[in-house]
């Protein structure tokens, strides 16, 4: 499958050099938090990770219509972190097969930029319907909400607009946008620039600037993609993943621009051997597709990439999301390392702080009462309602990824989950608890809807929401489902807790 930060209009684009700018500080006496890869075990391909403001961002491919979001103050808290939809689109040019979504700072809003294709076709190949499309948010929030802003455009491109993979590039005063492309029909998938005049929108013509030439950037097929944007001591690299996703042997790149004009293709000089690879020893496959992110502290380079755990994996959702920290080799240049095998617990980024989240109280945000189970009972059938905070374990809700946009959620006290009685439809139906049954009674989704991490939380069966019934405010009011009316009795604040 083929997959796959000042100008004026730039001023604010401070947060994003936590991802590009990736300056090197003195050793740190203070390690991160302990993790494990991977990071996110379902819908892990094309990770990109933002560090801003405390938290850890974290936002993947989907293959679906819709885009979720993690959140956490360590990293090893993404793991476990609620996986939050940020956006969802119903028109029909380009609500499906959502590839590689980044985010960007730019004069105070967030840009999402992705690649999805028409409704009803096939989600793979260089003739396909896959385009990029850029969200803008309302504010300062990396989770939104969020606004469909524009696609972006280029005829030269073949077919036309045909683009994946977008990624932000900064050089002397001005941002170009890089990306995956072609100029011909008989042109494998390339690494294509073109200069921006603002957030979503190209100026110009798209350039090549680099083709899949190389034995190492064949194999299976011919491709270049992904491209990465890592800039120290005024030096300028692109990462960039090569050969086809469904082979073990997919793997990443670089560029470096020698010259002065990004949109120059002799103006990049590419590195004739790879730069990560397949580690057989450590059981890690293709790994590929990554974005880069700097410790708290701002001394400790990162990578994020997926891979896979076999030889014989595919381009699907099977790709795990890992991330590992890297080094710089004396000449100046990256020096990522080899892949690490999954399993093994390792020191997190430096100047974590926070202790890692290990569940969350759902908070209303009319009455500021919490999710609770009556009576801290454990029996299938025990109803849940809102009472004042007090941190029991029966205000404490594991949320696990389901790996198809919903999740569970678990009560901490009792172990059984969420449920909607009966499977009922109707306003009014009452929310319990129940063990497992694996239906979609008991999957929700949460839908961010307002800055300081609401959301709305959404009944897989009946696609309606939790609601503190009549916008109650007392203890033991009951909650229920209900149609989505926009009010704060049905929106609930994501608390994490230890």
């Amino acid at each position: 499958m083929i997959h796959r930060r000042p100008k004026p209009w730039l001023a604010g684009a401070l947060a994003l050099l936590t991802a590009l700018a990736c300056a090197q500080g003195p050793a740190s006496a203070t390690d991160g938090r302990p993790y494990t890869n991977p990071l996110k075990p379902a819908k892990g391909a094309d990770p990109w990770l933002e560090y801003y403001d405390g938290d850890y961002y974290l936002v993947t491919t989907t293959f679906t219509g819709v885009l979720g979001m993690r959140k956490s103050p360590t990293l090893a808290g993404l793991a476990t972190a609620p996986n939050v939809q940020i956006w969802s689109d119903t028109t029909p040019t380009r609500n499906s097969n959502i590839w590689a979504p980044e985010i960007h700072f730019s004069g105070g809003h967030w840009y999402l930029y992705y690649s999805a294709g028409q409704s009803g076709t096939p989600c793979c190949g260089a003739e396909g319907t896959q385009r990029t499309h850029v969200l803008e948010s309302a504010g300062t929030d990396p989770m939104g909400p969020y606004t469909y802003k524009s696609m972006i455009t280029g005829s030269e491109l073949y077919p036309a607009n045909w683009l994946i993979d977008a990624s932000v590039l900064r050089v002397n005063g001005r941002t170009y946008l890089v990306g995956s492309g072609r100029t011909s029909g008989s042109m494998p998938p390339s690494l294509v620039i073109a200069a921006m005049s603002n957030p979503y929108t190209v100026s110009g013509s798209w350039s090549v600037i680099s083709k899949p030439t190389l034995g190492w950037e064949t194999r299976g097929a011919p491709v270049n993609e992904g491209p990465e944007p890592l800039q120290r001591d005024g030096r300028t690299f692109l990462v960039y993943s090569a050969s086809a996703c469904d082979t073990p042997d997919y793997q990443l790149g670089q560029l470096e621009l020698t010259g002065t004009d990004p949109l120059n293709p002799a103006a990049w000089t590419k590195k004739p051997s790879p730069v990560f690879h397949r580690d057989d020893a450590a059981g890690v496959y293709a790994p590929g597709h990554n974005g880069f992110f700097t410790s708290p502290d701002g001394t400790e380079n990162w990578i994020v990439y997926h891979a896979n755990d076999s030889a014989n994996g595919t381009c699907g959702n099977g790709r795990t999301t890992r991330a590992q920290k890297f080094t710089w080799n004396a000449d100046g240049t990256p020096n990522l390392g080899t892949p690490l095998a999954v399993g093994t617990t390792l020191p997190g980024p430096s100047g974590e702080t926070a202790a890692t989240p290990t569940a969350y109280t759902l908070v209303n945000r009319k009455s500021g009462k919490c999710l609770d189970v009556s009576g801290n009972s454990g029996a299938d059938g025990a109803n849940i309602h809102q009472w004042t905070c007090h941190g029991g374990a029966n205000q404490k809700w594991r949320i696990e990824d389901l790996g198809n946009d919903t999740n569970r959620l678990v009560n901490v006290s009792s172990g059984k989950v969420m449920d909607t009685a009966s499977c009922g439809t109707a306003d009014g139906t009452d929310i319990r608890q129940w063990s497992w049954l694996n239906n979609n009674c008991q999957k929700y989704r949460l839908v961010y809807t307002a800055t300081g991490d609401y959301v709305r939380i959404v009944n897989e069966n009946s696609g309606k929401v939790a609601d503190v019934a009549d916008c109650g405010t007392a203890d033991g009011t009951d909650v229920r489902q209900w149609t989505w009316l926009n009010n704060d009795c049905q929106q609930w604040r994501l608390v994490p807790v230890g």
